[in-house]
């Protein structure tokens, strides 16, 4: 299998799979495409034949292209039942589809207003943010509210127990609440650490800071790498 996917500092929707895959020892090549939005780029050009999208992540295997992350979820479950990709009892599997679900359509304003960039230091974005940005706290709360009633169903270590999609599609928001400072209850701070540590995530996050590829167009707070403390937006 390849999955093909972007810059790990930013494409949030690469990570989801990437970790996923990681996370359960299933053996993949990468493909990384360097963002690039121009008509005509490489980016686009690498994926035309793979996706009608023009987006990542893609997972190709044996010539079959499954694009968008969930359904990308949903193929690895089905291609290797043994792994445990979603909850063994059903009904939990019911409840942790549903929080990939919300995850995949909902927190749009998290997502607009905190762009994942694992390289920045963005603290002082994230104070301002909340000080200006009611909906972010109403993102923020459902999602500890999410976070808290699984573990507290599950008992851990990750949300429904063993480490699965669930986890792997809320690792994007630990980069957002990591590196803009943002506020969960300090009982959920244990599952941030460790789900930070999990394999997958941990070399996720290292291949980013490696990266060192700065990208004007994701870069709304920032104007070279490191943190500067003059805000673009």
């Amino acid at each position: 299998m390849q999955l093909v996917i972007g810059n790990k500092n930013y494409s949030s929707w690469s990570m989801r799979p990437w970790v996923l895959l990681k996370g359960l020892g299933i053996e993949f090549e990468e493909l990384v495409v360097r963002f690039d939005f121009e008509p005509g780029s490489a980016f686009y050009r690498a994926l035309a034949p793979l996706t009608p999208t023009l987006k990542v992540p893609v997972l190709v295997d044996e010539g079959l292209s499954v694009w968008d992350s969930l359904a990308i979820v949903e193929y690895i479950a089905e291609r290797f039942p043994d792994k445990p990709v979603w909850p063994r009892d059903a009904r939990q599997r019911a409840r942790a589809r549903s929080l990939c679900a919300e995850m995949h359509s909902g927190f749009g304003q998290l997502r607009s207003l905190c762009p994942m960039n694992i390289d920045a230091k963005l603290a002082f974005v994230g104070q301002r943010l909340l000080a200006t940005e009611p909906s972010l706290h109403r993102d923020l709360a459902r999602i500890a509210e999410l976070w808290t009633d699984a573990l507290a169903q599950s008992g851990g270590p990750f949300l429904f127990g063993e480490f699965g999609a669930v986890d792997a599609f809320f690792a994007p928001v630990v980069m957002r609440v990591t590196r803009y400072g943002l506020p969960l209850p300090a009982s959920l701070q244990d599952y941030v650490d460790r789900l930070q540590q999990a394999p997958g995530v941990r070399e996720w996050i290292a291949d980013a800071l490696a990266e060192k590829d700065f990208l004007d167009i994701q870069e709304p707070y920032r104007d070279v790498r490191g943190q500067v403390p003059v805000l673009k937006r």
